[in-house]
């Protein structure tokens, strides 16, 4: 099954123009089956597509997976992907340390990955000074985000080195907010794959076939969305210090429970 991996929709992320809808229609026209939501720090569009699912038929035989992009402290964005029946709420209170976002993932049988590794230097694992000091925690990774359309070609070059050095398991996405933009990153699944247990499953037994895709045109606002990477940045660890402590009351609730 061919699947865009990294996706924002309009539903969940404030920052994407395309609804869910207009999303599947438009990876069914381009050959694809499914798709993995990837809002930022939260589940809400995943949400509300389950709702429209129980409203309608259209989309029947195209997985929508729940994914989550995860804003750490220390290593820039992270995709997870937890089990079918697991949906924890520390997931929405971004800030984790990388190492405490492993664990986590790890003891509820999810899986993670670096998105756009090489990418902007606060938003992306690679650059981030955590993995330049400890680079070994490469291996904790279950995959590794080797090809993102909204990256550079030497961005990807550098992500698909990563993917090779490691033996990783590499996924390809769009990181689509425009409706331009989606389905020109793909990965290519083994069998079928119809919910999140499938995909860990596939992840851990590595039936991924193949992932890749095309570089979106350079958008002409470039120098606007550098100019605002300050700001964002403020905005970023400012919510960080505001989630402090539901994130800490909500990683203590799950303490008890193991």
């Amino acid at each position: 099954m061919k699947f865009d991996m990294h996706c924002h929709i309009r539903n969940g992320s404030f920052d994407s123009k395309v609804d869910v809808r207009d999303f599947i229609r438009l990876l069914r026209q381009k050959g694809y089956g499914g798709m993995l939501v990837t809002d930022h720090n939260t589940y809400n569009g995943h949400r509300e597509w389950k709702e429209i699912q129980c409203r309608s038929r259209e989309f029947d035989g195209f997985t929508v997976l729940r994914g989550i992009e995860y804003d750490t402290r220390d290593a820039g964005h992270i995709l997870v992907v937890l089990p079918e029946d697991v949906e924890l709420k520390v997931m929405e209170n971004r800030g984790m340390p990388l190492r405490q976002l492993i664990q986590t993932v790890h003891s509820f049988n999810g899986i993670l990955g670096p998105a756009h590794p090489y990418g902007a230097a606060y938003l992306s694992a690679m650059r981030c000074r955590r993995m330049k000091r400890e680079r070994e925690l490469i291996h904790e990774f279950d995959f590794v985000e080797g090809f993102n359309a909204c990256e550079t070609k030497a961005s990807n070059a550098c992500a698909k080195k990563l993917v090779e050095e490691y033996g990783k398991v590499g996924f390809g996405g769009s990181d689509a907010h425009r409706e331009q933009d989606v389905g020109l990153g793909y990965t290519e699944i083994a069998g079928e794959i119809r919910n999140n247990n499938d995909l860990i499953r596939a992840v851990k037994n590595g039936d991924v076939l193949a992932w890749g895709g095309v570089e979106r045109e350079k958008q002409k606002n470039a120098m606007l969305q550098k100019s605002l990477s300050i700001p964002y940045r403020i905005y970023n660890r400012s919510l960080w210090v505001a989630q402090a402590i539901p994130r800490h009351y909500n990683l203590k609730t799950l303490s008890e429970r193991a």
